[in-house]
């Protein structure tokens, strides 16, 4: 791809992008430029992954012809206020901010603008991320693909209409915190039965990595998976017994229906 890649903000997401795509070499690395606003963190980024940097956003807006936003939900309208004057006539808005809406952006920038909305998660720092993308009405399939291609970069992608967008921060976005906590506290468990610490966390996160691509790879219903290790009488189907008496169903439920709720209040 020869389109020009802007990141305003460089943070761990945008670094995680900018590794994948780096990495990837769908994009050269002279074609990524990105602003902070300090400058540790342009001086890091421009050391690691090689790509041009800057201290000032409007640098990047005219340098991109696809603008990733990269910075919190609150900062949108300064930023936005800020380049909306010194950019590309066709470029493409990316936002990967929880809660901002295609017409957030739409309004912010006050005219027609190519704009795409965008949830990726934090395993995109190890290549295994999952983004979820849709677009405005300005955009054509072809441009929307192209971003496709580079979120692809630095794990898997789908697309979704915009009305469920809201959800997708409860289910793929934030959800990794709800698996470290599992993981942690399988660890735990296991140290309290007498197993290292170094190898309980190991077993946890390699069960909890080989379950979920058993899920991926098999298509096969989770519940069947879960029916395949429980034998009768055994020791599975007791641990999954206290499972539905201490409510785990219903817990990962109330936390992603509180994450929800927190995201709507964000727009």
């Amino acid at each position: 791809m020869e389109k020009k890649i802007g990141f305003i903000g460089a943070g761990k997401m945008a670094q995680a992008m900018i590794a994948g795509m780096v990495h990837s070499g769908v994009i050269p690395r002279e074609n990524i430029m990105a602003s902070s606003a300090t400058k540790t963190t342009v001086d890091k980024v421009e050391a690691k992954y090689g790509i041009s940097t800057s201290l000032h956003n409007v640098d990047v807006a005219r340098y991109a012809d696809i603008l990733i936003l990269a910075v919190k939900p609150d900062l949108h309208p300064s930023v936005i206020n800020e380049i909306k004057m010194n950019m590309k006539q066709h470029v493409i808005i990316v936002t990967i901010a929880a809660g901002i809406t295609l017409g957030n952006l739409e309004q912010l920038f006050g005219y027609q603008i190519k704009a795409v909305r965008t949830m990726p998660n934090t395993p995109s720092l190890v290549g295994e991320g999952m983004s979820v993308i849709c677009g405005n009405h300005y955009i054509s399939e072809h441009e929307l693909a192209e971003v496709e291609v580079l979120f692809s970069c630095f794990g898997k992608t789908e697309r979704l209409e915009e009305k469920v967008m809201d959800a997708v921060p409860s289910i793929s976005g934030s959800s990794p915190a709800y698996v470290y906590m599992l993981i942690e506290a399988m660890a735990d468990g296991g140290v309290r039965q007498g197993i290292p610490r170094d190898k309980a966390y190991r077993l946890a996160a390699q069960a909890v990595l080989g379950a979920a691509k058993m899920v991926l790879e098999t298509e096969l219903h989770p519940g069947e998976l879960k029916d395949q290790v429980c034998t009768p009488g055994g020791a599975t189907i007791e641990a999954v017994a206290t499972l539905e008496k201490e409510y785990f169903r219903g817990t990962i439920l109330a936390a992603m229906e509180s994450c929800s709720k927190k995201v709507t209040a964000l727009t």
